[in-house]
């Protein structure tokens, strides 16, 4: 009887070789996935819980096994985006080489190439993630720091230890990619990133120290 009990139990916390946390954290996946294509084609605040379900593939209970309420995972699906990009852009720094400028021009790339490949998820990196709510807000803020943060860390910027001229740099590249990105992805990317890269490098430059009067 015992025997039967453990192997009823065994069975009950894995299926198919995944326990149940992993199954889980699949369809917490898949949920995120759902998400940020739902977003991107119709806009978060257009966008229902049924229609993210029907998305990726499961029922409506299984949503909030995972979420409160679509707010949270709008933010988790933000964080998604963002962190991933973010990697993109600090591996394609870190390979560029040593110079300031090599590096900065390359994760430039990687971060304009990866908002063309996937314009969805660019729409929730860029647009839906703005004014829903303070929560909302503050998981945007929080992502623009550690943004700000690494980027400066991986380029050696003047900015590292300037938060403020971090977020004047972060936030000027944003509203290019913004224009670029409503322009049709025009002008070549080539071009848009020297735009960022020029805008970038201005705001980051140390300042002129004043001669002394005569």
């Amino acid at each position: 009887m015992n025997q039967e009990l453990s192997t009823t139990s065994t069975l009950s916390r894995s299926y198919r070789g995944q326990s149940q946390e992993q199954r889980r954290a699949e369809r917490r996946s898949r949920l995120i996935a759902g998400a940020i294509a739902v977003y991107g084609e119709r806009g978060y605040h257009q966008a229902t819980v049924k229609a993210v379900c029907e998305a990726a593939g499961l029922t409506e209970r299984y949503f909030y096994e995972s979420f409160a309420n679509s707010e949270a995972l709008l933010i988790d699906s933000y964080n998604a985006v963002t962190y991933g990009v973010l990697g993109e852009i600090l591996r394609a720094g870190e390979a560029a080489g040593r110079g300031q400028v090599a590096r900065s021009r390359a994760m430039l790339h990687a971060y304009f190439a990866a908002l063309q490949r996937e314009p969805q998820s660019a729409r929730v990196f860029l647009v839906e993630i703005r004014g829903v709510s303070r929560a909302v807000d503050q998981a945007f803020d929080a992502s623009l720091r550690a943004i700000g943060r690494e980027v400066a860390r991986v380029t050696g910027s003047a900015a590292s230890d300037d938060e403020l001229l971090q977020a004047g740099v972060i936030g000027g590249v944003i509203h290019i990619a913004l224009r670029w990105i409503e322009d049709g992805y025009q002008p070549p990317i080539g071009r848009a990133v020297e735009s960022a890269l020029r805008l970038g490098t201005a705001l980051a430059a140390p300042p002129r120290t004043r001669a002394p009067p005569v």
